[in-house]
């Protein structure tokens, strides 16, 4: 059995409370347990990520957030710089699903967060679980 840390940027508190659910159903369905951590925004997702993997408490790691696009510029660096960071910490070897959702408006999010839509918080669990799978077969 895996143990998984889930790391929410908790800034849009009803479309996080969506992904979690999904996220959490998917891993305990596979028979694995969870924790979960609370990040302010999507930025500090890898940091808090890093953190805990140097702990060896944590078999994977599954990033939840939402960014929806505003008027200025700071849709981009939130996007790409958590997107950067977690492919940075994959890259290194860590399992990590990523989560994150990068929209144009809160419909698209909602959509996207739902459990009984497109549940991307279960399929980023589950991405967690196959490359933690896939660390284990080729490691």
């Amino acid at each position: 059995m895996a143990h998984i840390l889930i790391v929410e940027a908790r800034f849009y508190d009803h479309l996080n409370d969506m992904l979690l659910a999904g996220a959490r159903a998917a891993i305990e369905a596979a028979g694995h347990s969870h924790e979960t951590v609370t990040v302010p925004g999507a930025l500090e997702v890898p940091g808090a990520i890093a953190l805990a993997s140097d702990s060896d408490r944590y078999d994977a790691f599954v990033a939840l957030g939402v960014v929806i696009r505003g008027e200025t510029y700071h849709f981009e660096i939130v996007s790409n710089e958590s997107a950067r960071g977690i492919m940075a910490l994959t890259l290194d070897g860590l399992a990590i699903g990523n989560g994150i959702l990068t929209t144009e408006n809160e419909a698209q999010a909602i959509v996207r967060a739902d459990p009984a839509q497109l549940d991307k918080g279960a399929g980023a669990a589950l991405a967690a679980l196959a490359m933690l799978e896939l660390r284990k077969r080729l490691g």
